[in-house]
């Protein structure tokens, strides 16, 4: 309680007196309903996504949800193992027979069985620790990460173990029953029972691969078309062939004159000094404006106040929709200020040229309104903005180059750089480059959906590759029936692949709305965002088809060309 109070302390010595001096008429309700919160330093990275302090976080949301698509893979493989192992019962069979005939009980069986599930789980698990191992540099370059595996920490291999005798229990519980509870007579002379009474948990479960395959290539579609949305989408300023030369400020008075030298190259358009750009983590200053006259009326519009040069705009190419930019030939200028569309309406301005507004103690003239651009990321509105001359100390000066050599020109600007700054080398990076990383984040989420979609469509494949075996099995008698009366290859074939598609089918509308829901909610984050299309459906439902049908085809033909003399031969 104390230390809330001295929280408050702070809102009221030093928070209010500012909004104050702004002149926000609604300083006391802001600041009697504003709260300072004390965050634990450990959850700083994962829990603070939603606080722009220009700092790289990670967000726990994605944290659960990669872990969730993880252990529904983990679900799918203990499908396999399920569906494997009874899809390969007829080979078991006699072993069973045999056993119970000299006298092994159903207990005994089911602790072989399940000995053998946990053996298997506790060998996956070494697996898949060494793979891990061995493929978590190339995941962490890929993904612009810096995971490492915590050998030392005393809990990771009993917990390992732990999970691998969980995963094999529960892995092999069914096929131990099942396996198990197969009579002498039935299997000694062939005659196993063909598992309908099971065929709806077996279904069940193919049905439960596939729509978990369906979703994430839904969602892996939906976030690269987003992704490719946001690059390209039109940002009303020209991000491309922009250099950025960083650190300039150590050029000091020298910085103008540095400017006038690379004016001179044939291949450089424009030059601007200015350290505020159209991309997250550069500068920023925020400010309340009023109309002039209305301070005591109005409340005032929060916009953001950028200091710029005379070629500013030239250099980013933003477009002037009303009014006239900066001019070296108006004094008057150094007083002048270009907002945006949003500002003008914000404030209510229908006829902002020649309008005054005001910020604290100082006063703009608008001589010009700009077309509205995104510069922080497209997740959220565009936001009132207004630029006005200013210094020419900054720590960033763009350069706009005009040939597509952009070598050349960097080897230009890099010898005019030592000229000026001979013990500091040269910083740079490009526009593009720096709007292209406040997205990389959403690109690098494509990428883990994509391999993570990858691996549950390769794992549901062995599953219908499974269950295929097993039907095959189970109704090789009626194939061999089929064949004898005349029955095709084609026809045995499309009789066994039209099951597996229909519980595809079914996936496809199971699937469907959870994706759709699931996309939805996150592109919700986004002001500018696509529309999930009825397309990226029906492209995620026939691939999941085609793949059924390649995957089942093996097994499919295979039974129908097999000897129908085989099958029949105990009847």
């Amino acid at each position: 309680a104390k230390l809330q109070s001295k929280l408050k302390l702070i809102l009221t010595k030093y928070y209010l007196p500012m909004l104050q001096e702004a002149g926000d008429k609604q300083a006391d309700e802001i600041t009697q309903k504003a709260k300072l919160l004390l965050q634990p330093i450990t959850d700083v990275h994962l829990y603070s996504s939603n606080i722009d302090d220009g700092l790289e976080k990670g967000d726990i949301r994605f944290v659960w949800l990669f872990g969730a698509i993880a252990c529904f893979i983990l679900i799918i493989a203990c499908i396999n193992f399920i569906n494997l192992s009874t899809a390969k019962s007829a080979n078991r069979a006699k072993e069973v027979g045999l056993r119970k005939v000299v006298g092994s009980h159903r207990i005994n069986l089911i602790k072989q069985f399940l000995t053998e599930s946990l053996l298997f789980s506790i060998f996956s698990f070494a697996l898949g620790i060494l793979l891990a191992a061995l493929f978590l540099p190339f995941f962490n370059k890929l993904f612009d990460k810096n995971l490492s595996i915590p050998w030392i920490a005393w809990w990771l291999f009993p917990v390992m173990l732990f999970a691998a005798l969980i995963i094999g229990v529960i892995a092999g519980l069914y096929p131990s029953f099942y396996l198990s509870a197969f009579k002498p007579i039935d299997v000694l002379k062939g005659q196993l029972s063909k598992g309908s009474r099971n065929s709806v948990l077996r279904n069940g479960l193919v049905v439960f691969q596939f729509s978990t395959s369906i979703i994430l290539i839904i969602s892996t579609t939906v976030i690269y078309k987003q992704t490719h949305y946001i690059l390209n989408k039109k940002t009303g300023f020209n991000k491309d062939q922009v250099l950025l030369i960083q650190g300039t400020n150590t050029l000091g008075d020298k910085t103008l004159s540095f400017k006038n030298e690379l004016l001179k190259s044939a291949d450089i358009k424009n030059v601007s000094i200015s350290d505020y750009l159209p991309v997250s983590g550069t500068k920023r200053d925020g400010n309340t404006f009023y109309k002039e006259g209305k301070m005591k009326e109005d409340i005032g519009v929060s916009s953001q106040k950028w200091r710029v040069d005379y070629d500013y705009m030239h250099t980013m190419e933003m477009k002037i929709i009303e009014g006239r930019n900066f001019s070296k030939d108006m004094a008057s200028d150094s007083s002048a200020t270009i907002i945006n569309k949003t500002m003008a309406g914000k404030l209510g301005l229908k006829n902002p040229i020649g309008q005054r507004i005001v910020n604290g103690w100082e006063t703009w003239t608008v001589i010009g309104v700009m077309e509205d651009f995104n510069f922080e990321s497209m997740k959220q509105d565009v936001t009132p903005l207004c630029v006005v001359l200013g210094n020419n100390t900054s720590t960033i000066v763009a350069v706009k180059i005009k040939t597509t050599d952009t070598k050349s020109v960097i080897g230009y600007i890099s010898s005019l750089w030592k000229g000026f700054a001979p013990d500091q080398p040269i910083r740079y990076t490009f526009l593009d480059e720096s709007f292209a990383n406040m997205y990389a984040e959403v690109q690098r989420t494509g990428d883990i959906f994509t391999a993570f979609a990858v691996l549950a469509i390769i794992i549901a494949c062995l599953g219908l590759f499974a269950l295929s075996a097993f039907m095959a099995e189970q109704r090789n008698k009626e194939i061999g029936i089929r064949k004898v009366l005349g029955a095709t290859v084609s026809s045995i074939t499309a009789m066994l692949s039209k099951d597996f598609v229909k519980l595809v089918i079914i996936s496809i509308v199971i699937a469907t709305p959870i994706a759709y829901w699931t996309m939805t909610k996150w592109l919700q984050d986004f002001a500018y965002r696509i529309s999930i299309s009825w397309w990226m459906i029906a492209v995620a439902g026939l691939a999941a088809i085609m793949i059924a049908l390649i995957t089942i085809s093996f097994q499919s033909i295979k039974a129908a060309i097999a000897n129908p003399m085989k099958s029949l031969r105990t009847e």
